[in-house]
């Protein structure tokens, strides 16, 4: 993706951010784009699950494996104290809240949604669960509860377009805290 905007190094501001959302509403890709835009280390849950192979099971319902929690927590805890960190993950309650300085929770359309998780190869209850999430705004909810309604910032990812509109928010967002 081409930079359009210019990138900002705010490595020595030490905060920690929070990208959050439905599985398949763009999350790695911002929170990607953002932490090379910013100077920050850029965390992925579920890279980081399957490269330590930190699982506790399978769900064969959801047909997905079930994190160990406490591994992830235990593996990142050190990266977090430090500051300095951009993390992805679908949900919010896993983290201690005074983890996170600031958390986006991305939103899309349930149509949308459902496209795109068809297209990732989500069995029918899977698609299902995640477009209901979506649609009663669990995940948002869960972020205002666990972080407070001041620290979240909702944005839609429907378009690529949205992309950048959205990476000029957060790091707009991110200069005004310091």
């Amino acid at each position: 993706m081409a930079s359009k905007i210019p990138t900002y190094d705010v490595q020595a501001v030490s905060i920690n951010i929070l990208i959050s959302g439905t599985p398949g509403v763009g999350k790695s890709t911002h929170a990607a784009e953002l932490a090379s835009r910013i100077g920050l280390k850029y965390i992925n849950i579920n890279d980081t699950a399957k490269e330590g192979d930190m699982y506790d099971g399978w769900d064969s319902e959801l047909e997905s494996k079930i994190l160990n929690e406490d591994m992830i927590l235990e593996e990142i805890g050190l990266l977090i104290k430090k500051g300095g960190c951009v993390v992805d993950y679908h949900s919010c309650d896993l983290f201690p809240k005074s983890w996170f300085k600031l958390v986006f929770v991305l939103r899309t359309d349930n149509t949308v949604l459902y496209d795109r998780l068809k297209e990732r190869g989500y069995n029918e209850v899977k698609m299902k669960n995640n477009i209901e999430c979506e649609i009663f705004q669990e995940l948002l909810e869960e972020a205002r509860e666990h972080f407070g309604i001041d620290s979240v910032i909702e944005l839609f990812s429907n378009y690529v377009d949205d992309i950048e509109k959205n990476l000029e928010i957060m790091i707009a967002t991110i200069k005004g805290l310091k």
